[in-house]
């Protein structure tokens, strides 16, 4: 299950074909609010910002706060950050439990985070869930941090499509390509937190590049926004600091910096569609940094992925997310209605 999700102060954003952004077919809003007598908090940690949101009972944005995250200093003054974070958004203690949405490898059921790249410095083999809930006084629910964004989605599939729909595929493709699978209403887990994990999945395209996990050819190596840059860079010997400077010069008629974008876009494009012939999802979404970029990469995807799939799922197309940036927060606080909760002071 699900569960019920809160409501954003600004709401979802369209339904759209990733290709081309079209009109939203209805007026859309978020499915109605967690089941809980009280407020709860929802942080999102992320490499460069944490985020945190106190929601009240009927899911309303109560208050926000966001701060840097400490990512060089070591995984117990980002666990301090957290916690400062959650006091400086609940400062009247009205909330009854925390939930947090991670970057990394997280394993719900035991709180910790099993593996990390080096963006925090000492993040894996963190006690996330009791190292948070010791420092705050509240009942802790932990995720990653796109499975904790993708749970909306799923949320929303589910409050249109009723019985029987409630099979997603996600994919969050930025400085890495993160993902989530939901099944049958259920969002996958898996051992030791690591279901979802897409940009390690093979691709062609990246044959005997080395990933950042220690093996080679895996999907973010050439898609993620860092790939598409490495690999324009392979392509002219010149060395580019960032996304945005390949997809500019692709918009100048670069060739190089074209075939850079569209190969990443259809390496992703293959995946996902290999994925839906073996998922049979409802919808696909995309979302992340890199699509918005533009139609370039849009386009690339959606064809390498219509070309992959099998013929009753002709038709199904990869949509931009419904949710802007309240997603994530809003995400981590529906993980204490869902998922075990992780409280403090207990023996460990």
């Amino acid at each position: 299950m699900t569960g019920h999700l809160p409501r954003s102060a600004t709401g979802p954003t369209s339904d759209r074909s990733l290709p081309s952004a079209v009109s939203p077919t209805s007026d859309r809003s978020l499915p109605p609010a967690a089941a809980t007598d009280a407020a709860v908090i929802g942080l999102d940690l992320g490499g460069t910002k944490i985020a945190a949101a106190l929601l009240g009972p009927d899911g309303t944005v109560l208050a926000r706060h966001t701060r840097p995250t400490p990512a060089r200093d070591g995984a117990a003054a980002v666990l301090d950050a957290l916690a400062g974070a959650a006091a400086a958004v609940d400062p009247g203690r009205l909330a009854t439990a925390l939930g947090i949405a991670a970057a990394g490898v997280v394993d719900p059921r035991t709180g910790m985070v099993t593996s990390a790249t080096d963006s925090l410095s000492g993040w894996a083999g963190t006690a996330l869930g009791t190292g948070l809930a010791d420092r705050t006084g509240y009942p802790v629910a932990c995720d990653n941090d796109v499975r904790a964004t993708a749970g909306p989605e799923l949320a929303a599939l589910m409050a249109d499509g009723g019985p029987g729909r409630g099979s997603l595929l996600f994919v969050a493709v930025g400085t890495g390509v993160g993902g989530a699978i939901a099944v049958d209403g259920r969002m996958l887990h898996g051992a030791a937190g690591l279901a979802g994990h897409l940009g390690h999945l093979p691709s062609p395209e990246a044959a005997g590049l080395p990933c950042t996990c220690g093996a080679a050819g895996h999907l973010e190596v050439i898609a993620s926004g860092p790939g598409i840059a490495a690999h324009y860079a392979r392509l002219t010997g010149t060395p580019v600091d960032r996304l945005e400077t390949v997809a500019a010069r692709a918009g100048q008629g670069d060739a190089a910096a074209v075939r850079a974008i569209t190969t990443g876009a259809a390496a992703t494009g293959q995946v996902l569609g290999g994925l839906a012939n073996a998922l049979g999802p409802d919808r696909v979404v995309v979302g992340g940094g890199v699509p918005r970029i533009g139609p370039l990469y849009g386009d690339a995807l959606a064809a390498a992925f219509a070309a992959e799939l099998m013929p009753p799922l002709r038709g199904l197309l990869p949509r931009a997310p419904l949710f802007g940036a309240d997603a994530a927060v809003l995400g981590a606080a529906a993980l204490t209605t869902i998922l075990p909760l992780h409280h403090p002071g207990v023996l460990r």
